[in-house]
């Protein structure tokens, strides 16, 4: 039976207790790939937000009428469906960031939050709730990307959203724009997430 969740609830799990980047550690590649620029890591993760939650509305709404044994064929081709329509948008209306974000937009397809959200989630409740859970799971994404972008486009460029806003003398920090600096950043977030999600967990169990 589908499950009848508080919509505050359901967004709430997608941005914080299950977070798909920090708890889940899915859908990492993209994370690490587009976050030296904050405009890059913003349309990446509106996209992937585009996708997750009408993919899963679709899901949701088709659940009763797709075979079992085509069901993840059907979700993989709903999933294309949308990719194709935000790969088509950028190319016409943002060329620049079209190039810039490259093959990840077209890989968003194989991104494991998507598929994860159908299958955890979209296949089991109603269009609705669906449509919000692959939304807050896309918000989730676009937060995390866009606090590790914060940080590795300030240093390594000294800018925000392409705005100078370092020093005219500022050192960039060469590491922060290679992969090894959203490696780091990554792995940050993720430990301080678990332990303050350990230590609450902790004092409720102390109650």
């Amino acid at each position: 039976m589908a499950k009848k969740l508080n919509p505050k609830k359901i967004l709430m799990d997608g941005l914080i207790a299950e977070n798909p980047i920090i708890f889940q550690v899915i859908g990492i590649c993209s994370a690490l790939a587009v976050t030296n620029l904050m405009m890059n890591s913003l349309i990446m993760g509106v996209a992937l937000m585009f996708v997750t939650a009408l993919s899963s509305f679709t899901v949701s709404l088709l659940k009763d009428h797709t075979p079992g044994h085509i069901r993840m064929m059907v979700q993989v081709l709903i999933i294309s469906v949308y990719v194709i329509i935000v790969d088509i948008f950028l190319q016409a209306y943002m060329p620049e960031m079209s190039r810039a974000l490259g093959p990840y937009v077209g890989l968003i397809i194989t991104n494991c939050i998507i598929m994860g959200r159908a299958e955890a989630y979209a296949i089991s409740n109603d269009p609705i709730s669906s449509f919000i859970d692959g939304a807050a799971s896309g918000l989730g994404y676009t937060i995390v990307l866009l606090m590790i972008a914060v940080v590795r486009e300030f240093l390594g460029f000294g800018t925000l959203f392409g705005i100078q806003v370092a020093p005219a003398n500022w050192t960039p920090w060469t590491m922060m724009i290679m992969p090894p600096g959203a490696f780091f950043l990554l792995a940050l977030i993720m430990w301080v997430a678990t332990e303050r999600r350990n230590k609450k967990e902790g004092e409720v169990k102390t109650k």
